[in-house]
């Protein structure tokens, strides 16, 4: 097309989805492989594949926004409710997770002690990290708000300072529940507790982990004069995305560290 009469767009044939359907592939193979084997090779073949997929893809969507002006209003339009859609998905998939906590523990059965927690649980206790990694998610809400206000204000310096307190404390989150796994009296295979436990909170933490990924690229873009005060969908979905974060980390101190212990 060498005039384009709408305001849609239609995107070029790409290798990506292929690459990235085979870096899956390769890495649930490479998975199973090493838990019965022990062999890495799959499993490294796989994360370089999606690595690489990822970092072209997003390279080309880069493109696409902020250099051809494929992006136009209607387009943004439409991006913005494929976020929405993706963010109820979220919600669904961690309600399974809290539908099964609530499930178990306000009728315990015999096998486990007839209580909740299960007999022979020592469970954490909610106010030393748990409590201590909520008001740094809290606070990192805060600055990521902060920085999008003053990047709607024209202020780029002070919301490139915003965001990157906001990185900063994602990753220290990252790293005290870390260090938190290492300390618990419980394992994964301690009754449904230490299931729930360690998949609810380590799916949360591998979100925070995109969520950080997310918002380094948002930095770097940022940085690199990508956003307009008007044209920033990108970084407006990292901050959709980290405040879904925020919000399940709330009800998973309440349920999984708080009223469960």
């Amino acid at each position: 097309m060498t005039h384009q009469l709408h305001q849609y767009h239609l995107v070029d044939p790409s290798p990506w989805p292929l690459t990235g359907a085979m870096g899956s592939l390769l890495l649930a193979s490479g998975l199973a492989l090493w838990f019965h084997t022990g062999t890495l090779m799959i499993l490294k073949l796989g994360l370089l594949t999606l690595t690489l997929t990822m970092v072209q893809w997003w390279r080309d969507v880069i493109r696409e926004s902020t250099f051809q002006g494929h992006h136009t209003k209607g387009v943004q339009k439409n991006m913005r409710y494929g976020m929405i859609l993706f963010i109820v998905s979220e919600v669904f998939f961690f309600l399974g997770f809290f539908w099964t906590l609530y499930h178990v523990s306000l009728v315990p059965t015999p096998e486990l002690g007839a209580e909740w927690p299960p007999t022979g649980i020592t469970p954490l206790n909610p106010m030393e990290v748990p409590l201590l990694n909520t008001a740094v998610l809290l606070s990192s809400g805060a600055t990521i708000t902060w920085s999008h206000h003053t990047m709607t204000n024209g202020n780029k310096k002070e919301a490139t300072y915003a965001l990157m307190i906001t990185i900063m404390l994602g990753i220290y989150f990252t790293t005290l529940q870390l260090s938190e796994y290492k300390d618990t009296p419980f394992t994964i295979s301690d009754s449904v507790y230490g299931s729930l436990f360690f998949v609810a909170t380590g799916f949360h933490g591998l979100h925070v982990m995109i969520g950080t990924t997310f918002l380094i690229i948002c930095l770097i873009r940022l940085i690199q004069f990508h956003f307009t005060t008007t044209h920033h969908f990108g970084y407006e979905a990292a901050i959709w995305y980290w405040h879904f974060v925020d919000i399940v980390w709330l009800f998973l101190f309440i349920s999984v560290y708080w009223w469960g212990s």
